[in-house]
C-alpha cells in the first residue's frame, strides 16, 4: 500500500479519534492498564469499542491509533505492517502504545502484534467477531493476551450518558424521570448512538450491517433468505427454548446442521447468546434445549414484536445481559417447575433468579414463586430473587427468604 496514502489516513483518523466528545467511561477492571499483556476487546459492532479506546488513550501521553475498517485500507495486507510501524514511529518516536481498531479484517494481524509484544510495546486491539479472534489468539497469542468482552450500555451507563444523577434516595419527581429513562433504555436498547438518537431506523441499519458485513459476507453464506429468517425468528423468541431440530422444522431448513451453523455464526458476531438447561451431566447440557437472548433489547423491539406486549421477555433479556456483564456462569432450570436463571460459582449453584413483569396476577405470582422455591430447595439455597419492573417486597416461607426487587434497584446495587 502507498505509504503517502497510509500516512495521510493515519493523520486524519488521529484527528477524529482525539475529538473532544461526550463519552461515558465504561466499567472496566483496573488491571487493563497495568497488565503487560495484549488487551483484546471484543463485542458486537457499534457497541462502543472505539470509544473505549478513546477512554483508555487518556492514560497515555504517547500512543498511535489506526482503524482498519476504513475503506481506504482495502489494499492493506500483512506486508504493510512494517510500513505502518515506520509511519507510527516517524510521527511519534516515543510511542510505545498502539491502538488497533477492528484489526481482525487483516489476515496475519496476530503475528504482527505478537512481534510488537515481544519488543515491549503495549497493545490494544478490538474486533467484532468472537471466533475469528479467539481462533487466532489460541494459535499465536496464548498466554500473551487479556480478553475483554464489551456490550452495549448497561442501565447504569445509560443513565450516566443521560446525565441522570445516581443516588440511593430519589424524590417523587426524580423517580418519575428515572422510570422514563428505564422505559427508554429497555425500548431503544443500549447502543451508544441509539441512546442519543432514539432512532429505530438507525438501529435497523446497525442490525443490517451486522448481518451483511459480519456474517453474510465474512462467512460466504449462500442461503441469505434462510439466514435472515432465522435471525428474525430468534429476535421474536428471546427467552424462549429452542432446539435445532424444531427450528429446522419450523423454518423448513434442509437439515439441523445448517441451523446449528447459522446459530453459531449469529453467536460469533455477538448478536445472540444461548444458555443451557442446568444438568450435572455436560453431555445432557449440550443435548437439551437452549434458551436464546439478544445482545440488545432495542434490536428486539425494532425488528420483531411490540414492547408493550412482551415486557416480561424484554426484562428477562435485560437481566440476562447484566448477568453476562458480571461474568456469571448462567443456566436455566426446569424439572417439575421452571426457574429463569441459575448462577453457578465454581461447582455450586449460588443464586436462583426469576424475572417477571409484575406479580399482580395471582396465577403469575403462584407460578413464579413455586418455580423459584423449587430451585431453591433443589440447590439448598436460603435466599432467592424475583426481579420485576417496579414491585418490591420480602417473602419468607418455610425458612426461605425471597427478595422481590425492581429491576433498576437490583442492577444498581
Amino acid at each position: 500500500m502507498d505509504k503517502t496514502i497510509l500516512s495521510q489516513l493515519i493523520m486524519e483518523q488521529r484527528k477524529i479519534f482525539e475529538k473532544n466528545i461526550h463519552i461515558v467511561n465504561r466499567d472496566l477492571s483496573k488491571n487493563i492498564i497495568s497488565s503487560p499483556k495484549i488487551i483484546v476487546i471484543t463485542g458486537v459492532r457499534r457497541c462502543g469499542k472505539s470509544t473505549l479506546l478513546r477512554q483508555l488513550s487518556k492514560h497515555y501521553k504517547n500512543y498511535s491509533y489506526i482503524n482498519f475498517e476504513d475503506e481506504r485500507l482495502l489494499d492493506f495486507t500483512y506486508r504493510d505492517f512494517n510500513n505502518l510501524l515506520e509511519i507510527f514511529l516517524s510521527f511519534d518516536p516515543k510511542s510505545k502504545t498502539f491502538f488497533f481498531d477492528e484489526i481482525q479484517v487483516i489476515e496475519g494481524w496476530e503475528k504482527f502484534t505478537r512481534r510488537l509484544f515481544t519488543e515491549g510495546y503495549k497493545i490494544f486491539v478490538t474486533g467484532s467477531n468472537a471466533t475469528l479472534l479467539s481462533s487466532e489468539i489460541a494459535t499465536s497469542l496464548t498466554g500473551r493476551n487479556l480478553r475483554i468482552e464489551l456490550y452495549p450500555f448497561s442501565l447504569k451507563e445509560y443513565l450516566l450518558f443521560s446525565k441522570f444523577e445516581l443516588k440511593k434516595v430519589f424524590t417523587t419527581e426524580e423517580k418519575a424521570i428515572l422510570s422514563q429513562h428505564i422505559k427508554d433504555y429497555l425500548y431503544f436498547g443500549g447502543f451508544p448512538e441509539i441512546a442519543k438518537s432514539k432512532d429505530f431506523e438507525e438501529l435497523n441499519q446497525i442490525y443490517r450491517d451486522i448481518i451483511i458485513k459480519d456474517l453474510l459476507v465474512r462467512f460466504k453464506i449462500r442461503d441469505q433468505k434462510d439466514f435472515r429468517e432465522l435471525s428474525l425468528f430468534l429476535l421474536s423468541n428471546i427467552s424462549k427454548k429452542i432446539s435445532y431440530n424444531n427450528l429446522k422444522n419450523l423454518l423448513e431448513f434442509s437439515n439441523t446442521s445448517k441451523v446449528k451453523n447459522y446459530v453459531d455464526f449469529l453467536r460469533e458476531a455477538y448478536l445472540f447468546f444461548t444458555i443451557n438447561k442446568y444438568d450435572p451431566s455436560i453431555k445432557k447440557q449440550i443435548v437439551n434445549d437452549k434458551k436464546v437472548y439478544a445482545v440488545d433489547t432495542g434490536l428486539v423491539n425494532s425488528s420483531s414484536f411490540q414492547f408493550s406486549e412482551n415486557r416480561g421477555s424484554i426484562l428477562k433479556n435485560a437481566v440476562f445481559l447484566e448477568l453476562k456483564r458480571r461474568h456469571e456462569e448462567i443456566f436455566y432450570f426446569e424439572e417439575k417447575k421452571e426457574c429463569d436463571f441459575l448462577v453457578k460459582s465454581g461447582r455450586d449453584i449460588t443464586q436462583a433468579i426469576q424475572v417477571t413483569d409484575n406479580l399482580s396476577d395471582p396465577s403469575t405470582r403462584k407460578r413464579e414463586l413455586e418455580g423459584l422455591k423449587f430451585a431453591m430447595n433443589k440447590f439448598n439455597l436460603d435466599k432467592g430473587t424475583i426481579i420485576t419492573f417496579d414491585t418490591e417486597e420480602t417473602i419468607i416461607e418455610d425458612s426461605k427468604k425471597i427478595h422481590v426487587i425492581p429491576y433498576w434497584k437490583w442492577l444498581l446495587e
